[in-house]
């Protein structure tokens, strides 16, 4: 008897159900199409040839796991039906009246299913925020660069076969790479994407190719000391033999000495970094080892308490008062214009010190300081006077002079934007940056020219020093405050050479307003001469501590 079309529709429809039911209760893709190489008892961690377009992360799940999840969703949709069965007149009420249904619930207990929702999903958002940021800077990117030489479709979840801890930056951390079990790809190239794009150095490769499930592991193995304290005798050592303009930083990967010479590198640093990354370290550093060879230090610091070590040292200025930071800037304009009009006089062979003591400009908490300096000279300034502050005209004209003049400016910033600092060209003044904890996005703002940039670190004293277009991991020398006075204080003893002193601000009247409305000394002014004075005279010529 011929089979009826209806027939065939009851039997197609018939296996469809029995298929869909085996699909079900076998944990597959309810489409019939195997997109990963999971099995009922094992997870995926693949894509299999030919699949198209993207897929999900249920795909990637056991089979026992997709079942449970099915199962669990069932019984939870079967049993709010049943509710709604046995309380119909409950819903009929609510169905009538919506307004009414969310208080009634919340009268029966949901304040505190919505308050334990509420928290929930806030802490699930805190927790996920970094390892998000993981996923977007750098497991996306190494799948994209891996994809091919391994061998694995780019559809593939990255987080299957790339485990990158959110720390993988850290001294002891690791990182492993599961490999296709074909192992027909080239270990340099891949070891060198993975350097390459995770930004890592000093890592050795441990291949382990046997077995079903081949990996490699990355660590670390050349890097900075733990902890690079100056009391340590090899440490201290390596002050001492520092020349007088290359103070030492820190110690970097396997023992290396990163310091920066001020008058071959770098005239200016820069030190980026979130509160807790170790700036007043770092400047404490660097600042003892400059008094120690015999420089003179303005510490301007607007938050008062930076570097307690430092007061009543006599070659320091320590200016707190906004006032006080205002006018020692306007000095050192002009000290720096006196040095250059020196600097012309003696010629190229002329003796640095004939031209003046090396003066280092602390200057802490640039974002701050620079909004107190402009509502200063707001309140302060007489009519006539130019709008921008004469303050942060002089600091950004010391910025411009070069390292000839021997004025060092060291300044500090949570985030040296070029907002804070006046334009992003004053920005470039700065060839050396240390940054430490810091965002991307600092990073990307302040050293565009490393790429890509290596994470950041919570290490207490690491951070990354970048001179010259290179990075260099780096753990700065701790002092004791106690530790840093003593040294700043045991120089080497005075020379009798002859220096300069700061001479004293000129009157409002030697000022004439340039066009842009900045103010610049007279043409007539004729440039200070160069006192002839031992070095004991110019400690008393400067500002009292």
């Amino acid at each position: 008897m011929a089979q009826t079309k209806f027939d065939r529709q009851v039997e197609e429809t018939a296996e469809a159900v029995m298929f869909g039911i085996g699909r079900f209760l076998g944990g597959r893709d309810m489409d019939g199409v195997k997109r990963t190489d999971a099995t009922f008892w094992q997870p995926g961690t693949r894509v299999l040839p030919k699949v198209e377009g993207s897929v999900s992360r249920s795909s990637y799940r056991a089979g026992w796991q997709r079942l449970a999840f099915r199962m669990t969703g069932l019984s939870t949709a079967t049993a709010g039906g049943w509710g709604l069965w046995e309380h119909q007149e409950t819903a009929r009420a609510w169905w009538e009246n919506p307004d009414a249904a969310p208080l009634a619930a919340l009268q029966t207990g949901g304040i505190g299913a919505a308050s334990v929702a509420a928290a929930g999903g806030l802490a699930c958002g805190l927790l996920t925020r970094e390892r998000r940021e993981l996923m977007r800077e750098w497991v996306g990117p190494l799948h994209q660069a891996l994809a091919q030489p391994l061998g694995i479709a780019e559809q593939t979840d990255p987080r299957r076969y790339l485990h990158v801890p959110k720390n993988f930056s850290d001294d002891d951390a690791q990182i492993r790479v599961d490999l296709p079990v074909s192992l027909r790809f080239s270990r340099d190239v891949v070891a060198d994407l993975i350097t390459q794009k995770l930004a890592l150095e000093g890592v050795t490769f441990s291949w382990h190719p046997a077995g079903r499930k081949p990996y490699v592991l990355v660590k670390k193995t050349r890097r900075p000391p733990k902890k690079a304290a100056f009391k340590d005798a090899k440490v201290r050592e390596l002050v001492a033999k520092a020349p007088e303009s290359a103070p030492v930083i820190g110690i970097g990967t396997s023992g290396r000495v990163v310091s920066v010479d001020l008058d071959a590198e770098s005239p200016h640093i820069l030190v980026n970094a979130s509160t807790g990354g170790g700036k007043s370290v770092t400047l404490r550093c660097i600042t003892c080892q400059m008094l120690h060879n015999g420089s003179q230090a303005y510490i301007l610091d607007y938050k008062r308490i930076s570097h307690p070590w430092a007061r009543g040292i006599p070659a320091v200025t320590y200016c707190a008062d906004i006032a006080d930071i205002h006018d020692a800037l306007i000095e050192l304009g002009w000290e720096g214009r006196r040095r250059v009009r020196v600097a012309d006089e003696l010629g190229i062979d002329a003796d640095p010190d004939a031209i003046g003591p090396r003066l280092l400009i602390l200057l802490e908490e640039v974002n701050a300081t620079m909004k107190q300096l402009a509502r200063y000279w707001e309140r302060t300034r007489e009519s006539g006077d130019p709008k921008v502050s004469p303050a942060i005209d002089a600091l950004n004209e010391v910025l411009y002079m070069g390292r000839q003049v021997r004025m060092h400016v060291l300044l500090v910033a949570q985030s040296a934007t070029a907002r804070a600092l006046g334009g992003p060209e004053v920005r470039e003044q700065f060839a050396t940056r240390i940054l430490a904890r810091y965002s991307m996005n600092a990073w990307r703002m302040l050293a565009p020219e490393v790429h890509p940039a290596p994470k950041s670190t919570k290490h207490p004293g690491r951070a990354q020093v970048v001179i010259g277009g290179t990075a260099s991991e780096t753990q700065v020398l701790f002092f004791t405050d106690a530790e840093a006075r003593e040294w700043a204080t045991t120089g080497p003893p005075p020379t009798t050479k002859t220096r300069s002193a700061i001479p004293p601000q000129p009157a409002p009247e030697q000022l004439q307003k340039a066009a842009d409305g900045s103010a610049i000394a007279t043409v007539d002014d004729a440039p200070p001469t160069l006192p002839t004075a031992p070095e004991t005279a110019i400690q008393s010529a400067l500002p009292a501590a």
